[in-house]
């Protein structure tokens, strides 16, 4: 049983990547007798990572039919930022408050929550030094270390968040979050945005303010969706994946 289920979650872990990074594009089919044998697996834990996929939006599944990677559209973009932007805000609040109580209490911030922040604050300073630094063809290529930084900083918070309904609901849509990352890349203007965007963040954090970082995780949530859509449209998705531009998902 033990191993059946290992299977399962393996086989899941796999598909899951792949539909993140594009490896699997929206809309492609999804056999289950080819992947298991991609895979080396049964019918069985691919048939389930489908339907756990499909559970996490990124998979349209109809029992009876062909599975396919769901398409990204507009609207589902839209969508989608709503409910971050009514759930992260308030995460981000509640790990700056557990902040400001610990402080309140004891004097001194909780090392426990505050450390992952103050190490990624760091981070963020010295990634910002190396990446004004690079010429256009480094910065495209630091990119992928800026998204490794902000995916951080996103765990940070639902591994700190004191509410365990709100951090699985988030961390339920980071892979939303991660595949329309990948369609769509921000340029060096962009890039530096956001750097000041994810350092108002952590300082609201640091201090303990969650008035800040609720104020702050919205105003960057506005601003990547507007960069998102501004690409995806006039700029067109330079991954090549087609977007729908009037579909409800």
């Amino acid at each position: 049983m033990a191993r059946a289920a290992s299977k399962s979650e393996a086989v899941y872990e796999r598909l899951k990547g792949d539909i993140e990074s594009l490896r699997l594009r929206p809309g492609a089919r999804l056999s289950e007798i080819q992947l298991g044998e991609e895979l080396g697996a049964s019918r069985t834990p691919v048939r389930e990572a489908i339907r756990r996929l499909a559970g996490e939006g990124l998979v349209d599944f109809v029992p009876g039919e062909v599975a396919r990677v769901a398409a990204i559209s507009l609207g589902g973009v839209r969508a989608l930022f709503e409910i971050r932007m009514l759930l992260e805000p308030r995460a981000a609040a509640s790990v700056a408050a557990s902040v400001e109580s610990s402080v309140a209490a004891s004097g001194v911030g909780e090392e426990r929550v505050l450390a992952p922040f103050r190490e990624l604050l760091e981070r963020l300073e010295e990634f910002e030094k190396s990446f004004r630094a690079l010429d256009a063809p480094g910065q495209a290529r630091g990119y992928r270390d800026f998204y490794e930084l902000a995916e951080d900083f996103d765990q940070a918070v639902i591994a700190a968040c004191r509410n365990p309904y709100l951090a699985r609901t988030i961390r339920d849509l980071r892979s939303q979050t991660v595949r329309l990352r990948n369609v769509s890349h921000s340029g060096p203007r962009r890039m530096l945005t956001s750097l000041e965007e994810h350092r108002a963040l952590l300082k609201a954090i640091t201090h303990g303010d969650g008035q800040a970082a609720e104020a702050a995780c919205r105003h960057h949530l506005t601003q990547t969706l507007r960069a998102l859509i501004e690409s995806l449209t006039v700029e067109g998705s330079p991954t090549g994946v087609e977007v729908h531009l009037d579909a409800a998902r």
